[in-house]
């Protein structure tokens, strides 16, 4: 794998971050990429369906931004 992580919210205007990941996941180019979701949508059950999505994680919304690369590199190293 490479080090290529894609932090994608989960909720945007016109596709929603989980049929981001189905697009990236159909597209051979961009099929391997890793995906962490970011999100306010962090009941367990949400949290279970973006995994299996196949994303690495959920980092919760609001964040702490300083927070946030740390968090990111930690993803990597799994």
């Amino acid at each position: 794998m490479g080090t290529d992580l894609v932090l994608l919210d989960v909720m945007m205007p016109g596709m929603d971050g989980p049929e981001t990941l189905q697009r990236l996941r159909a597209d051979e180019r961009t099929a391997d990429v890793r995906v962490v979701f970011m999100t306010a949508r962090t009941q367990s059950s949400d949290v279970q369906r973006f995994l299996g999505l196949g994303a690495l994680g959920v980092i919760a919304k609001p964040f702490d931004p300083m927070m946030l690369a740390g968090e990111a590199r930690g993803y990597l190293q799994r």
